[in-house]
């Protein structure tokens, strides 16, 4: 059994590859895969059970954005009273809507991103998580640009970077869209969990849906030109695969030269995420990129380079410690207007 990307057999690490750039809406997806990196049908399926075995890859499943179909979302960062970030941290990840939550190398020492139906207060939300958790303070760090996401670990290469990922930014997002229908929250209900692995595993999905897959595909088609929708992917555990070090660089950016610079940074393979975020008396960073490593030498490297090229030299490495939680966001599941009745705040549209 696999323990790292490294241990594959290099066309398991292509195969690992072209899952995570996209898993094609057709009836027998895998052996579309298998046709590109020269193994069979059979080969893909049984490496594709092994690699979830060894959580190398978390899930197969279709990634939404989570603004377009309605959802408030942001960064949040929190300090816990000294010797009490697990116990803040297991506080916060009650939080159905909290689906990643790092610990992280700074005074702020707990990150974690939260989303809430629209008609929700995320402030309130995080304000009962604040009482709840015991952190001494916490930041709301919203997007208010986005200048990239394309995350994709090159298992070839060895390396974390948007490479040929697909990149998502602001402009993805401006597209005029219909409405949410009561069949477009069925959909993404039954299309955002785990896919089963077998030849052809749209089938299930589109037979709980009450549905044919040539249909639901149309839907997908659909719901991707509205920028509701992503693709279908395989998800990798970052960490399990060898990529541990994840560096986190915050910059402190003049207002004026945000978007050059963010645009900038964006254009880097190296930068996976990239954003825009507000500023606080106590937090001055504006610019977030993400960079992946298996080593910190090599992100902080990353890091100084792109230091150098704009000439911006106020910038700390946030590097993760622990992760408390990472998981795939539900939508429409109904857990988050649950959690909102049990703490007395008024439901959302969940």
């Amino acid at each position: 059994m696999p323990r790292t990307v490294a241990d594959l057999d290099p066309k398991v690490q292509l195969l690992l590859n072209e899952m995570q750039n996209d898993v094609p809406l057709v009836e027998r997806p895998y052996a579309a895969l298998a046709e590109k990196v020269g193994l069979t049908e059979h080969d893909v399926i049984k490496n594709v059970e092994e690699l979830k075995e060894c959580r190398i890859l978390r899930q197969v499943s279709t990634i939404f954005d989570t603004r377009c179909l309605g959802y408030l979302s942001s960064l949040v960062a929190a300090k816990s009273p000294p010797g009490k970030a697990d116990e803040v941290a297991e506080a916060l990840n009650e939080h159905p809507g909290v689906s990643h939550n790092y610990s992280r190398k700074h005074a702020f020492n707990l990150w974690f991103t939260i989303a809430v139906p629209g008609n929700s207060s995320l402030e309130d939300h995080v304000e009962v998580l604040r009482k709840k958790s015991g952190a001494e303070s916490i930041r709301l760090l919203p997007t208010l640009h986005l200048f990239k996401i394309g995350m994709k670990i090159d298992t070839t290469g060895g390396k974390a970077s948007a490479g040929d990922a697909p990149i998502y930014s602001e402009k993805n997002r401006n597209v005029e869209r219909p409405p949410l229908t009561g069949k477009d929250k069925d959909y993404v209900r039954a299309l955002q969990e785990d896919m089963e692995v077998r030849p052809d595993p749209y089938r299930p999905v589109a037979d709980k849906l009450g549905t044919t897959v040539p249909e639901m595909f149309a839907w997908c088609k659909g719901f991707q030109k509205q920028g509701r929708m992503r693709r279908v992917a395989g998800i990798m555990n970052h960490r399990v695969a060898g990529f541990r070090a994840n560096g986190m660089g915050v910059w402190i950016v003049p207002p004026e030269r945000a978007q050059e610079i963010g645009d900038t940074f964006a254009k880097s393979e190296a930068v996976t995420h990239c954003y825009l975020r507000p500023t606080y008396s106590d937090w001055p960073y504006n610019i977030f990129t993400m960079v992946h490593s298996g080593r910190v030498g090599q992100c902080d490297q990353v890091l100084a380079d792109m230091s150098k090229q704009v000439g911006i030299e106020e910038y700390a490495t946030l590097y993760s410690l622990k992760e408390y939680k990472k998981i795939r966001l539900l939508y429409f599941t109904g857990e988050i207007a649950k959690w909102e009745r049990e703490n007395g705040l008024p439901q959302g549209d969940d």
